[in-house]
């Protein structure tokens, strides 16, 4: 039977992102686990600029490179050197997503088949150092380093670190990683694993957290395990990508009892937390408001204008335009006189300059209030009951006036003779439009889930695991 060989492969480069970025040195070490087989080392022209601050770290230099040879020279040569071994990196996938790129712009396809992460092998078989980085790692385990942020260099410590760690892993450890189906071999390399394992194939929130133990990014799942491995598969080498891998040191959860709670706790976790990596939900901000305000004059106004901080409004509009719409509705269906209407402004500073003909102030004003008692009332205050997180319990969403209030979870023993005391239970939130739009969607959808103010008692016989 071959004994396993590995491919140690250390690079450098002009940036930290595959797609953006360029190999300008490349250490290839074959090793038998034993001892070296066959050693291969070149700069690397990279056909663009290196940035000063990597010229800095690395000491590669644009004249160093202007003669090297191009990826596309030695591609042949380096995929026959990966070829049916085991491709060993501190920080594999870093290595790994470049080194496939740079093949496929060559017009070779190849993946590995079998990876091995010497940081998060370090990780297992050398529990409780300080440090997991290449340098620190040989400062604790007094393997000499030389070269440091060379290819060669690099390449060379992490040749002598497997060897070291083959030497003490007693319980397999290794062999289990490199195998294809291994689940750790796609975690980030600051990742630990215990974290992955704790995640429960159930519904809920997940938070990824940085080095410093802060929330970077908040997600939702119907199974909590599997959504968080989709991230970390694939061979996506955007610059958004790598760097969110690489940001991400722990990882923490929160069960649910369905998708739609799980939905409406990532909302509000990102809108309280505001990760960094959060993107999708943040375009859902409303921009626009309903305001009333009561001029020098006496009059009462409305105005639609952009939102503004440390100003109350009647109303929240995704577009000038819904506002606008509803604004004309409430002027037509309470003669309230255009003059006092006012679009695209929140400001209390424009008043009326045609005076001919003014309304009664009182009449006007008592015209406004009740467009104003109308609009209150016409948002519906009602709760969504549903199954919980067992059978023992259920959880429960309680809008107010048209606005979400909260969400949470009661004792399926609790008895309730109102539904209004179900805000006692509940988490409060803060409401936006796109909690709203997800909250009045799922109603419609699942009526049998609503129970609103006028049933005011909930029945003893309300069937909940149905639901």
């Amino acid at each position: 039977m071959k004994k396993t060989e590995y491919a140690v492969v250390d690079i450098e480069t002009t940036g930290g992102n595959a797609s953006g970025s360029r190999i300008t040195e490349i250490a290839i070490i074959i090793h038998d686990g034993v001892q070296v087989l066959e050693r291969y080392e070149t700069l690397v022209n990279p056909q663009k600029e290196i940035p000063l601050p990597i010229f800095a770290l690395t000491g590669i230099s644009n004249d160093m490179v202007r003669d090297a040879p191009l990826f596309d020279d030695i591609a042949d040569k380096v995929l026959e050197l990966l070829t049916g071994r085991v491709f060993v990196a501190h920080n594999v996938n870093f290595d790994h997503s470049f080194v496939r790129h740079e093949l496929s712009l060559a017009g070779l396809k190849w993946t590995a088949k079998h990876k091995l992460c010497t940081v998060r092998a370090a990780r297992k078989i050398r529990p409780g150092l300080r440090s997991y980085s290449l340098g620190n790692l040989c400062q604790s385990l007094d393997i000499i380093l030389e070269n440091r942020h060379r290819a060669g260099g690099d390449a060379d410590a992490t040749a002598i670190l497997l060897s070291l760690l083959l030497q003490w892993d007693d319980e397999g450890i290794i062999e289990a990683m490199v195998k294809k189906t291994s689940q750790d071999q796609r975690l980030p390399p600051n990742l630990p694993p215990e974290d992955f394992d704790a995640l429960p194939e159930k519904p809920g929130v997940y938070y990824f957290y940085s080095q410093e133990n802060k929330v970077v990014y908040v997600g939702k799942a119907k199974n909590l395990k599997k959504r968080v491995a989709q991230h970390f598969s694939g061979h996506k080498i955007t610059p958004q990508r790598q760097n969110f891998l690489r940001d991400i040191y722990g990882v923490s959860f929160e069960i649910c009892a369905s998708e739609f709670m799980a939905l409406l706790l990532e909302c509000c976790e990102i809108k309280k937390l505001w990760p960094i990596h959060n993107r999708a939900l943040k375009k859902f901000d409303p921009k626009f408001g309903l305001y009333e305000y009561e001029a020098r004059n006496g009059y009462k106004y409305l105005a639609v204008g952009k939102l503004l901080k440390q100003q109350s409004y009647v109303e929240m509009f995704h577009s000038l335009h819904d506002g606008v719409n509803l604004l004309l509705k409430l002027a037509g269906q309470f003669t309230i006189d255009y003059r006092f209407i006012h679009y695209g402004t929140s400001s209390a500073e424009v008043v009326v300059k045609d005076t001919a003909a003014l309304p009664d102030a009182d009449h006007h004003n008592d015209a406004v209030n009740r467009a104003l008692d109308f609009l209150e009332a016409s948002r519906p205050t009602y709760a969504i009951v549903d199954k919980g997180r067992s059978r023992d319990e259920r959880s429960c969403v309680w809008v107010e006036k048209g606005h979400f209030y909260g969400m949470g979870y009661i004792g399926s023993d609790m008895a309730l003779t109102e539904i209004s005391e179900i805000k006692e239970y509940v988490t409060p939130y803060s409401s936006n439009g796109y909690i709203m739009q997800l909250i009045n969607a799922y109603a419609i959808k699942y009526p049998g889930k609503v129970v609103k103010p006028e049933q005011n008692i909930i029945s003893e016989n309300y069937s909940y695991d149905t639901i």
